[in-house]
Protein backbone atom coordinates (compact mmCIF):
# COMPACT_ATOMS: atom_id res chain seq x y z
CA UNK A 1 0.00 0.00 0.00
CA UNK A 2 1.65 3.34 -0.86
CA UNK A 3 1.56 6.63 1.02
CA UNK A 4 -0.11 8.77 -0.75
CA UNK A 5 -3.50 8.31 -2.54
CA UNK A 6 -4.36 8.78 -6.11
CA UNK A 7 -7.28 11.06 -6.77
CA UNK A 8 -9.44 12.61 -10.04
CA UNK A 9 -12.91 13.69 -10.51
CA UNK A 10 -15.65 11.36 -11.53
CA UNK A 11 -15.48 12.64 -14.82
CA UNK A 12 -12.54 10.55 -15.82
CA UNK A 13 -15.21 8.59 -16.87
CA UNK A 14 -14.02 5.03 -15.72
CA UNK A 15 -16.43 2.29 -14.70
CA UNK A 16 -16.51 2.07 -10.86
CA UNK A 17 -14.87 -0.88 -11.00
CA UNK A 18 -12.28 -0.03 -13.03
CA UNK A 19 -11.36 2.98 -10.20
CA UNK A 20 -11.48 0.11 -7.55
CA UNK A 21 -9.62 -2.19 -8.84
CA UNK A 22 -6.64 -0.08 -9.67
CA UNK A 23 -6.88 2.18 -6.04
CA UNK A 24 -8.03 5.30 -7.64
CA UNK A 25 -10.31 7.72 -5.67
CA UNK A 26 -12.52 10.12 -6.89
CA UNK A 27 -15.36 12.43 -6.03
CA UNK A 28 -18.13 13.21 -8.17
CA UNK A 29 -19.65 16.45 -9.85
CA UNK A 30 -22.84 16.97 -10.32
CA UNK A 31 -25.58 17.14 -13.02
CA UNK A 32 -29.47 17.87 -12.92
CA UNK A 33 -31.70 16.22 -15.52
CA UNK A 34 -34.97 18.30 -15.78
CA UNK A 35 -34.19 20.40 -12.95
CA UNK A 36 -33.16 17.58 -10.63
CA UNK A 37 -30.11 17.28 -9.10
CA UNK A 38 -28.03 13.73 -8.99
CA UNK A 39 -24.20 12.93 -8.13
CA UNK A 40 -21.97 12.08 -11.24
CA UNK A 41 -21.45 8.58 -9.54
CA UNK A 42 -20.69 6.10 -13.08
CA UNK A 43 -24.00 5.79 -13.36
CA UNK A 44 -25.36 4.20 -10.35
CA UNK A 45 -28.02 7.34 -9.22
CA UNK A 46 -29.52 6.99 -13.14
CA UNK A 47 -28.00 3.80 -15.41
CA UNK A 48 -26.25 5.75 -18.80
CA UNK A 49 -28.89 3.80 -21.45
CA UNK A 50 -31.56 5.75 -19.20
CA UNK A 51 -30.11 9.22 -18.95
CA UNK A 52 -28.95 9.17 -22.94
CA UNK A 53 -32.61 7.86 -23.43
CA UNK A 54 -34.25 11.02 -21.34
CA UNK A 55 -31.43 13.56 -23.55
CA UNK A 56 -33.19 11.98 -26.76
CA UNK A 57 -36.37 12.64 -25.22
CA UNK A 58 -36.05 15.95 -25.05
CA UNK A 59 -34.70 16.48 -21.57
CA UNK A 60 -32.66 19.44 -20.15
CA UNK A 61 -29.80 18.84 -18.73
CA UNK A 62 -26.77 21.07 -17.03
CA UNK A 63 -23.50 20.45 -14.74
CA UNK A 64 -22.16 21.32 -11.18
CA UNK A 65 -18.42 21.07 -10.79
CA UNK A 66 -16.99 20.01 -7.58
CA UNK A 67 -16.87 23.59 -4.84
CA UNK A 68 -14.38 23.96 -2.50
CA UNK A 69 -16.03 23.00 0.74
CA UNK A 70 -16.53 19.13 -0.98
CA UNK A 71 -13.05 19.12 -1.80
CA UNK A 72 -12.46 19.66 1.41
CA UNK A 73 -14.72 16.97 2.60
CA UNK A 74 -13.33 14.69 -0.15
CA UNK A 75 -9.64 15.90 1.13
CA UNK A 76 -9.39 15.84 4.57
CA UNK A 77 -10.08 11.85 6.02
CA UNK A 78 -7.19 11.27 3.45
CA UNK A 79 -4.77 13.41 5.48
CA UNK A 80 -6.09 12.33 8.75
CA UNK A 81 -4.94 8.94 7.64
CA UNK A 82 -1.54 10.40 7.14
CA UNK A 83 -1.80 10.33 3.77
CA UNK A 84 -0.88 12.74 0.99
CA UNK A 85 -2.76 13.33 -1.96
CA UNK A 86 -2.08 13.49 -6.11
CA UNK A 87 -5.30 15.05 -7.31
CA UNK A 88 -5.69 15.54 -11.23
CA UNK A 89 -8.95 17.48 -11.81
CA UNK A 90 -11.37 17.66 -15.24
CA UNK A 91 -9.53 20.20 -17.55
CA UNK A 92 -9.29 23.62 -16.81
CA UNK A 93 -10.17 24.36 -20.45
CA UNK A 94 -13.77 23.23 -20.16
CA UNK A 95 -14.26 23.42 -15.90
CA UNK A 96 -13.99 25.84 -13.51
CA UNK A 97 -13.15 22.92 -10.79
CA UNK A 98 -9.19 23.19 -10.85
CA UNK A 99 -9.30 26.38 -9.23
CA UNK A 100 -11.84 25.22 -6.68
CA UNK A 101 -9.14 22.14 -5.76
CA UNK A 102 -6.48 24.40 -5.68
CA UNK A 103 -8.36 26.72 -3.27
CA UNK A 104 -9.27 23.77 -1.32
CA UNK A 105 -5.88 22.56 -1.33
CA UNK A 106 -4.48 25.70 0.01
CA UNK A 107 -6.64 25.85 2.95
CA UNK A 108 -5.93 22.18 3.45
CA UNK A 109 -2.30 23.11 3.98
CA UNK A 110 -2.99 25.09 6.67
CA UNK A 111 -4.56 22.52 8.78
CA UNK A 112 -1.85 19.96 7.65
CA UNK A 113 1.00 21.45 7.07
CA UNK A 114 3.16 17.83 7.37
CA UNK A 115 1.11 16.75 4.29
CA UNK A 116 2.23 16.96 0.55
CA UNK A 117 -1.04 17.99 -1.52
CA UNK A 118 -0.75 18.38 -5.12
CA UNK A 119 -3.60 19.53 -7.70
CA UNK A 120 -2.84 18.92 -11.16
CA UNK A 121 -4.94 20.24 -14.33
CA UNK A 122 -5.50 17.40 -16.25
CA UNK A 123 -5.89 19.06 -19.35
CA UNK A 124 -7.86 15.89 -20.65
CA UNK A 125 -11.52 14.58 -20.29
CA UNK A 126 -13.76 11.84 -20.64
CA UNK A 127 -11.33 8.39 -20.47
CA UNK A 128 -8.45 10.36 -22.08
CA UNK A 129 -8.50 11.65 -18.43
CA UNK A 130 -9.05 7.86 -16.99
CA UNK A 131 -6.18 6.76 -19.19
CA UNK A 132 -3.86 9.02 -17.74
CA UNK A 133 -5.08 7.98 -14.30
CA UNK A 134 -4.79 4.50 -15.69
CA UNK A 135 -1.18 5.15 -16.49
CA UNK A 136 -0.23 6.55 -12.96
CA UNK A 137 -1.44 3.89 -11.09
CA UNK A 138 0.88 1.76 -13.00
CA UNK A 139 4.01 3.87 -12.47
CA UNK A 140 2.72 4.17 -8.51
CA UNK A 141 2.70 0.00 -8.28
CA UNK A 142 5.95 -0.13 -10.18
CA UNK A 143 6.96 1.64 -6.99
CA UNK A 144 7.32 5.82 -7.86
CA UNK A 145 7.02 7.78 -5.22
CA UNK A 146 4.37 10.77 -5.20
CA UNK A 147 7.24 13.62 -5.82
CA UNK A 148 8.31 12.35 -8.97
CA UNK A 149 5.17 10.78 -10.39
CA UNK A 150 3.53 14.53 -9.89
CA UNK A 151 6.59 15.67 -12.00
CA UNK A 152 6.43 12.66 -14.74
CA UNK A 153 2.39 13.79 -15.24
CA UNK A 154 3.19 17.61 -15.22
CA UNK A 155 5.58 16.84 -18.06
CA UNK A 156 3.72 13.85 -20.08
CA UNK A 157 -0.22 15.49 -19.58
CA UNK A 158 -0.06 17.09 -23.13
CA UNK A 159 1.09 13.75 -24.85
CA UNK A 160 -2.48 12.51 -24.12
CA UNK A 161 -4.17 12.64 -27.14
CA UNK A 162 -7.98 12.65 -27.50
CA UNK A 163 -10.34 12.05 -30.62
CA UNK A 164 -13.72 12.89 -30.38
CA UNK A 165 -16.44 12.65 -33.28
CA UNK A 166 -20.56 12.39 -33.59
CA UNK A 167 -23.18 11.53 -35.55
CA UNK A 168 -25.86 13.99 -33.50
CA UNK A 169 -25.12 17.24 -33.68
CA UNK A 170 -28.00 18.86 -31.30
CA UNK A 171 -25.82 19.25 -28.10
CA UNK A 172 -22.62 20.92 -30.21
CA UNK A 173 -25.17 23.47 -31.75
CA UNK A 174 -26.76 24.43 -28.14
CA UNK A 175 -23.28 24.13 -26.81
CA UNK A 176 -22.23 26.48 -29.12
CA UNK A 177 -19.07 24.86 -30.71
CA UNK A 178 -20.79 24.67 -33.87
CA UNK A 179 -23.34 27.49 -35.09
CA UNK A 180 -26.89 26.89 -36.39
CA UNK A 181 -26.24 26.57 -39.67
CA UNK A 182 -23.45 24.39 -39.71
CA UNK A 183 -25.60 21.50 -37.39
CA UNK A 184 -28.65 22.20 -39.89
CA UNK A 185 -26.52 21.06 -43.14
CA UNK A 186 -24.70 18.84 -41.08
CA UNK A 187 -27.78 17.11 -40.31
CA UNK A 188 -29.20 17.01 -43.98
CA UNK A 189 -25.45 16.09 -45.62
CA UNK A 190 -24.58 13.24 -42.80
CA UNK A 191 -21.61 15.21 -41.83
CA UNK A 192 -19.57 14.14 -38.82
CA UNK A 193 -17.44 16.84 -37.24
CA UNK A 194 -14.38 15.66 -35.84
CA UNK A 195 -12.74 17.25 -32.88
CA UNK A 196 -9.99 17.21 -30.70
CA UNK A 197 -8.55 18.81 -27.45
CA UNK A 198 -5.92 21.40 -27.55
CA UNK A 199 -3.38 22.02 -25.42
CA UNK A 200 -5.06 24.42 -23.28
CA UNK A 201 -7.36 21.54 -22.65
CA UNK A 202 -10.46 22.89 -24.91
CA UNK A 203 -12.40 20.97 -27.47
CA UNK A 204 -11.62 22.42 -30.67
CA UNK A 205 -13.71 21.20 -34.27
CA UNK A 206 -11.07 19.97 -36.71
CA UNK A 207 -12.44 18.55 -39.58
CA UNK A 208 -16.26 18.09 -41.43
CA UNK A 209 -16.54 14.56 -42.68
CA UNK A 210 -19.24 13.07 -44.28
CA UNK A 211 -20.64 9.84 -43.46
CA UNK A 212 -20.07 7.55 -40.07
CA UNK A 213 -18.24 4.66 -42.13
CA UNK A 214 -15.57 7.74 -43.33
CA UNK A 215 -15.27 9.60 -39.56
CA UNK A 216 -14.41 6.01 -37.98
CA UNK A 217 -11.55 5.38 -40.80
CA UNK A 218 -10.77 9.04 -40.16
CA UNK A 219 -10.30 8.83 -36.21
CA UNK A 220 -8.25 6.02 -36.47
CA UNK A 221 -5.97 7.58 -39.26
CA UNK A 222 -5.22 10.30 -37.00
CA UNK A 223 -4.30 7.50 -34.05
CA UNK A 224 -2.04 6.18 -36.46
CA UNK A 225 -0.54 9.81 -37.09
CA UNK A 226 -0.30 11.00 -33.72
CA UNK A 227 0.74 7.81 -31.34
CA UNK A 228 3.53 7.00 -30.16
CA UNK A 229 5.49 4.71 -32.79
CA UNK A 230 2.79 5.45 -35.19
CA UNK A 231 1.43 1.47 -35.91
CA UNK A 232 3.82 0.42 -33.88
CA UNK A 233 2.32 2.23 -30.82
CA UNK A 234 2.47 -0.73 -28.15
CA UNK A 235 0.66 1.36 -24.99
CA UNK A 236 -3.20 0.88 -23.96
CA UNK A 237 -6.04 2.85 -26.10
CA UNK A 238 -9.04 3.78 -24.44
CA UNK A 239 -12.68 4.30 -26.03
CA UNK A 240 -15.68 6.06 -24.50
CA UNK A 241 -19.15 6.80 -26.06
CA UNK A 242 -22.51 8.56 -25.39
CA UNK A 243 -25.41 5.48 -26.10
CA UNK A 244 -23.16 4.41 -29.80
CA UNK A 245 -22.06 1.18 -28.57
CA UNK A 246 -21.78 0.10 -31.94
CA UNK A 247 -19.88 3.16 -33.29
CA UNK A 248 -17.35 2.42 -30.49
CA UNK A 249 -17.13 -1.08 -31.16
CA UNK A 250 -16.23 -0.24 -34.50
CA UNK A 251 -13.46 1.71 -33.86
CA UNK A 252 -12.08 -0.62 -31.73
CA UNK A 253 -12.19 -3.28 -34.16
CA UNK A 254 -10.70 -1.52 -36.68
CA UNK A 255 -7.56 -0.15 -33.75
CA UNK A 256 -6.88 -3.58 -33.32
CA UNK A 257 -6.55 -4.90 -36.53
CA UNK A 258 -4.14 -2.26 -37.27
CA UNK A 259 -1.73 -1.57 -34.03
CA UNK A 260 -0.89 -5.31 -33.16
CA UNK A 261 1.20 -4.08 -30.33
CA UNK A 262 -1.32 -2.65 -28.50
CA UNK A 263 -0.89 -3.23 -24.48
CA UNK A 264 -4.32 -5.54 -24.29
CA UNK A 265 -7.34 -5.38 -25.81
CA UNK A 266 -9.05 -1.70 -26.31
CA UNK A 267 -11.11 -0.57 -23.05
CA UNK A 268 -14.44 0.56 -24.05
CA UNK A 269 -16.38 2.95 -21.33
CA UNK A 270 -19.53 5.13 -21.51
CA UNK A 271 -19.45 8.95 -21.94
CA UNK A 272 -20.65 9.90 -18.18
CA UNK A 273 -23.39 11.93 -17.02
CA UNK A 274 -21.06 14.97 -17.09
CA UNK A 275 -19.65 15.35 -20.23
CA UNK A 276 -22.09 13.54 -21.65
CA UNK A 277 -24.90 16.53 -20.67
CA UNK A 278 -22.73 18.32 -22.77
CA UNK A 279 -22.17 16.02 -25.77
CA UNK A 280 -25.66 14.37 -25.97
CA UNK A 281 -26.03 10.78 -27.11
CA UNK A 282 -23.84 9.96 -30.43
CA UNK A 283 -20.35 10.72 -29.58
CA UNK A 284 -17.38 8.07 -29.61
CA UNK A 285 -13.87 9.14 -28.11
CA UNK A 286 -10.44 7.71 -29.06
CA UNK A 287 -7.55 8.25 -26.42
CA UNK A 288 -3.73 7.42 -26.65
CA UNK A 289 -0.46 8.39 -26.16
CA UNK A 290 1.30 10.02 -28.67
CA UNK A 291 2.78 13.28 -29.57
CA UNK A 292 2.34 16.33 -27.64
CA UNK A 293 -0.51 18.30 -28.58
CA UNK A 294 0.56 21.88 -29.62
CA UNK A 295 -2.48 23.50 -31.12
Amino acid sequence: MSDYVLSCCSTADLSKAHFEERDIHYVCFHYFLDGTEYPDDLGQSIPFPEFYKKMAGGAMTKTSQVNISEYMNYFTPFLEQGKDILHLTLSSGISGTYASAVSAASIARERFPERKIYIVDSLGASSGFGLMMDTLADLRDQGMDIDTLHCWIQDNRLRLNHWFFSTDLTYYVRGGRISKIEGLFGGLLGICPLLNMDQLGRLVPREKIRTRKRVIRTIVDRMEQYADKGLAYDGKCFISHSACYEDARAVADLVEARFPHLNGKVLINDIGTTIGSHTGPGTVALFFWGKERKG
